[in-house]
């Protein structure tokens, strides 16, 4: 008995040995497979025509801004890269803007293990969309994905591979990637929600800006909506001009004319144009210079900075002196008048307007709103400070046609001819126009009430004449 049971152990450990021989052997199998399969890629990428570049979804543990880049670029929002792909993944923006571009569009991009292709500047890239379990980890690899030999408890990482032939490898790194990050941040200003800054407790606080003014509602003559765009559009896309003169990326306006114009919805819609947040600094509510540049410096850039009704009495007063005062403290001494007090002046303002502080930041739009533009101190309104000067007039035939299309969505109609005709005798405003088209429904009832309006201020003017 003790002879067969000795036998028994001498072949349990017998039959362990060999499973343990045979472990090993499996093992050393597979690391010397693993090695060839490495061999073998390097020696087929030496031979390739293909290079790849991986971009890996993390840079260590911060997010890798390329990577992000990409995948906005690859989404269908951006451009048609995605239509090659044969399986598409669909995600839905948030409603961001009431008239921003792609506010609660739907974005399609490629989905894991997919590729798609691409063009630029006259070469083919391939983009595919990979996944690994754990960070470094080969996506090709059948063992790494089934866990042998894997890190558990990494969460996956994406990755996207771009390939091209090796000849352009310099074009690729020196023109595509950049031209990939250019439109991922255009994208992305598209997309995102505007915001109104203004002064609360010495500090700017943001809010939301849906103002849905654009230049195809605006209330003004198409030619000067073409100019304005022209000019915007220019300024954007010169920040070498600026450099090369060693001047700060800006640009000042002078928006005046009579009130209910639309100089605020002028600002709304290049503000929509552009994709700018808008930073609304009224004077009256900063106290000194050393405040009026700590808030300044605080401007982003790619944005405006609307300085409104600089001229009103009750605000602002603009004198030969160079100060800003309140109105209320215009009888003050002295030391408020110059400054000294702690009140802001014109120099102050100006110095950060075109002096040393205007170079702390760059793609700026400055607008300055006033009802009378003869009320302001010469040295406001030279170039380089105020640049361009829009004169925001009274309601025309042109301005009324686009309220009319605006409201009531007409392009003719056989009362339009009367009251073009009063437009051209009698000033109204565009706001005033807007208010009769706005408190109508029907388009004939809207038209009629306007004629008796116009009538009725034409009256009003002839009798205040007498």
């Amino acid at each position: 008995m003790s002879s067969s049971s000795s036998y028994s152990c001498r072949e349990y450990l017998t039959v362990l040995a060999t499973a343990a021989g045979t472990a090993m052997a499996l093992g050393a199998a597979y690391e010397l497979r693993d090695m060839a399969s490495a061999a073998a890629r390097s020696f087929l990428a030496r031979l390739s025509p293909r290079r790849v570049v991986v971009i890996d979804e993390t840079d260590g543990l911060s997010p890798n801004r390329l990577f992000d880049a990409a995948r906005s670029y690859l989404s269908s929002s951006s451009s048609s890269v995605s239509a090659t792909a044969r399986r598409l993944r669909a995600t839905r923006l948030e409603d961001s803007s009431s008239s921003g571009a792609g506010a609660g569009a739907t974005v399609v991009t490629i989905d894991l293990g997919e590729q798609t292709t691409d063009s630029h500047d006259g070469v083919s890239y391939t983009w595919r969309l990979l996944v690994s379990p754990n960070p470094g980890a080969n996506t090709n690899n059948p063992h790494t994905k089934s866990g042998h030999g894997g890190h558990g408890g990494h969460a996956p990482t994406k990755s996207l591979e771009l390939t091209f032939h090796k000849k352009h490898t310099e074009k690729a790194l020196s023109s595509y990637i950049p031209h990939i990050i250019s439109a991922a941040d255009e994208i992305r200003s598209k997309n995102r929600a505007l915001k109104m800054h203004m002064v609360e407790y010495d500090a700017w606080a943001a809010v939301d800006l849906r103002h849905p003014s654009t230049f195809a509602t605006l209330a003004m003559p198409a030619a000067h909506k073409r100019s304005i765009i022209a000019d915007l559009d220019r300024f954007v896309t010169r920040r070498d001009h600026y450099a090369k003169t060693g001047r700060a990326w800006k640009r000042g306006y002078l928006l005046h004319g009579p009130p209910g114009t639309g100089k605020s919805s002028l600002v709304a819609a290049m503000a929509n144009h552009l994709r700018f947040d808008v930073y609304d600094l009224e004077l009256p509510a900063v106290s000194s210079n050393s405040d009026l540049r700590r808030l300044l410096v605080g401007v982003a850039n790619r944005s405006i900075l609307l300085i409104e009704d600089i001229d009103r009495s009750s605000s602002v007063v603009v004198n030969g002196g160079g100060a800003l005062r309140n109105h209320r403290d215009a009888g003050a001494g002295d030391e408020d008048e110059d400054g000294g007090g702690g009140k802001v002046t014109l120099s102050g303002l100006l110095n950060f307007v075109d002096g040393l502080w205007s170079t702390t930041g760059e793609e700026r739009i400055v607008v300055f709103t006033t009802n009378h533009k003869e009320r302001l101190d010469p040295a406001l309104l030279r170039p380089g400070r105020m640049d361009v000067h829009v004169h925001m007039g009274f309601c025309t035939p042109e301005s009324f046609r686009v309220l009319a299309g605006n409201y009531h969505s007409v392009e003719d109609h056989d009362m339009f001819p009367e009251i073009e005709r009063l437009l051209e005798e009698v000033p109204v405003t565009p706001a005033e126009v807007a208010e009769v088209l706005m408190r109508n429904d029907g388009a004939d009832a809207a038209f009629r009430d306007l004629l008796e309006f116009i009538e009725g201020k034409r009256m009003e003017g002839g009798e205040s004449k007498e």
